[in-house]
């Protein structure tokens, strides 16, 4: 095997004399370090915690293979990681070719691995070979302690380079490995794990790989939580359903193997409107779908089709029954174990098999043609919710056509309220949807109309959680955004490339209602404009607070900390502070110095690190359980700042 290099043209200041002396060769993992996005997606928050998640999946693999069944991942007090498994071991053995420890070569040369042919991994995550070396490249400091053969051995790295050979350090009469590495400061301007993020990772893979239990310890906050569930999939659809209301109460299950591949699969009806279907091949989760999606969609439809017409439940004959509708209320896990797939690039966020597809659909139609005339009882609770949905999709036809854009310049079927800007480029516009007609006209009036547009919302629009598509088609404030963005909406008209700006900013009052308003419209994004969220098109703006005068000297302070910072330097004689209720107290120029202009402003932007755990939250803070919400608020009320009742 040679040594893998990455070939990259040096920038030419002058733009002439390019010649083979104009190409620069990075050998071993130099490439990695030069540009680490490449390969982790991005050097901020989610490229850190991917480091975490490329090391866990080698173990994921010993898991999936059937030699390890704990894994332990620890945060230290100095933001370190340390991954345990009781896996093989990776070999320590001279490598034929490359003269060196076969340790060595996995942690420093990309493309190294045992996951090219099935000999020692029928299926696995990791395909490239490249995830510890790059893990590797991007830390100050790594090492891997490996325990197999009956003892220990230890090397350690700098920034990918080996510092010494693989030593042998005593007995041992486990199995294993363990990582123990430093992002590098160099490259990640910020190295702080969320407790939050790697937990909700770890509880997906536990869920995903039914009796393998996942440990997960910070010390910084002395936080501890074990992961380990013998229900796998049928666990994670309850977890996902847990405060919602069930059709029925056991998910329906199947696992079979077919031609090579493993299809599990996990469903369960609830009498919301959504649906919540997430995906994973090899333990990714493919965000995008894939052949694997398409398979079950298609059986999932045809199979309801079959039974609601052998048994005539449909009473109006022309009534025809859709995807969209087999899908309302559904809450499905697909999880397949392909020993050759096909990714969309190293995200790996698409399956592109496409024998994939009929293995899928077949599984899946024979066993929920099976399953549904064994229990009549629950086939007759899924026929009779899917064809309410039927009906509804009927109903809101009509009101879907008013939100429909009828050209991409149609400014006559834009809605009254809105003060759109004078620009047309969708990468230079910019909307902000505002909270009152009072902040409305402060901000129409201190916006820059050439680029931003303002779209006042009239009080708390609808809570998109508690209502089917046609009730939340004939919500005039819904409606109004929906038109202004011009993207549409539903599964087979929602289209994201039609969007009208570059950013959507939600900006609402401090207090109370604000956050109820703030999380309101989260919601509708959530559940029907994800491709947004996803897309990084949706941001909060942060007002200010306070307004602290001295003088003719105004400042703005955006927490109680940054005022009483303020104070303390300006001094507390002869000084004006002003707490900020609502936007509609701002002057139109003060709202354009401290909340939209792009130079001073601060934007949040709206993640979606973990599709799953995002849905579970919505639902208890936008369902109907109150339990559970309460619950919520009173485990997290101690991390609330600011918030004026």
């Amino acid at each position: 095997m040679k040594e893998d290099y990455t070939a990259l043209e040096k920038e030419n200041k002058n733009g002439q004399n390019y010649d083979a002396t104009s190409i620069t060769v990075m050998k071993g993992l130099e490439a990695v370090r030069r540009r680490p996005a490449m390969y982790i997606g991005d050097i901020s928050s989610r490229g850190l915690h991917h480091l975490v998640y490329e090391v866990v999946d080698n173990s994921i693999d010993e898991a999936m293979a059937g030699f390890c069944n704990t894994i332990k991942v620890e945060v230290g007090t100095d933001n370190s990681i340390t991954v345990t498994d009781n896996g093989r071991g990776i070999p320590i053995d001279m490598h034929p070719t490359q003269k060196k420890s076969a340790l060595e070569v996995v942690m420093t040369m990309l493309h190294a691995g045992g996951k090219f042919d099935h000999a020692s991994y029928k299926v696995s995550g990791g395909l490239h070979g490249i995830g510890v070396s790059v893990v590797n490249a991007l830390s100050e400091w790594c090492w891997v302690e490996v325990s197999r053969d009956e003892n220990i051995y230890r090397q350690e790295y700098k920034r990918g380079i080996a510092v010494a050979d693989v030593k042998k350090i005593g007995p041992s009469r486990q199995s294993g490995n363990k990582t123990y590495f430093m992002a590098d400061h160099e490259i990640f301007s910020r190295v702080d794990y969320k407790f939050d993020i790697l937990a909700s990772r770890m509880r997906e893979l536990a869920f995903l790989n039914k009796g393998l239990k996942i440990t997960l310890i910070d010390q910084r906050i002395d936080k501890k939580l074990e992961f380990m569930y013998k229900g796998g999939l049928s666990a994670f659809v309850e977890y996902l359903n847990e405060n919602k209301t069930v059709l029925f109460n056991k998910p329906i299950y199947f696992q079979k193997e077919r031609e090579g591949t493993d299809v599990e699969v996990a469903i369960q009806y609830n009498d919301g409107y959504v649906e919540n279907l997430f995906t994973y091949v090899n333990n990714i989760n493919t965000i995008e779908g894939g052949s694997h999606l398409t398979g079950f969609r298609t059986a999932l439809t045809r199979s309801i089709n079959n039974y609601i017409t052998k048994n005539g439940i449909l009473k109006n004959g022309d009534m025809t029954v859709i995807g969209d509708d087999s899908r309302e209320g559904l809450t499905a896990v697909i999880s397949v174990r392909v020993p050759d797939p096909q990714f969309e690039g190293q995200t790996k966020t698409k399956l592109g098999n496409s024998e994939t597809r009929g293995i899928v659909e077949t599984i899946v139609n024979e066993f929920l043609s099976e399953n549904f005339e064994e229990n009549p009882s629950v086939a007759r609770k899924i026929s009779e919710k899917v064809i309410s949905a039927a009906h509804s999709r009927e109903a809101a036809r009509k009101a879907k056509e008013l939100t429909r854009r009828k050209t991409a310049l149609d400014n006559a079927a834009l809605p009254g309220k809105l003060a759109d800007c004078s620009m047309t480029d969708p990468e230079s516009c910019e909307i902000y949807i505002v909270e009152g007609d009072s902040a409305g006209g402060s901000a129409k009036q201190g916006r820059d109309r050439r680029f931003q547009a303002i779209l006042p919302l009239k009080g708390k629009i609808l809570n998109v959680e508690k209502a089917r598509m046609d009730r939340i088609l004939s919500n005039d404030e819904i409606r109004s955004l929906i038109t202004a963005l011009g993207t549409s909406i539903g599964a087979e008209e929602f289209d994201p490339t039609q969007l009208r700006y570059n950013k959507v900013i939600i900006m609402t009052d401090a207090d109370i209602d604000g956050a109820h308003i703030r999380t309101l419209i989260l919601t509708f994004f959530f559940r029907y404009m994800k491709e947004l969220i996803e897309q990084g098109r949706i941001y909060i703006a942060q007002p200010p607070l306070y307004r602290i005068q001295k003088g003719k000297v105004e400042q703005y302070a955006y927490s109680d900390e940054e005022r009483d910072r303020i104070l303390t330097q300006i001094g507390r004689d002869g000084i004006g502070v002003q707490r900020y209720k609502g936007l509609g107290e701002m002057n139109p120029d003060q709202l354009w110095r401290t909340t939209m202009d792009p130079e001073t402003r601060t934007l949040l932007a709206v993640t979606l690190e973990d599709a799953a755990e995002a849905d579970h939250l919505f639902t208890i803070l936008m369902g109907d359980a109150v339990e559970p919400r309460r619950d919520f608020i009173q485990a997290n009320a101690r991390y609330v700042r600011n918030l004026d009742i």
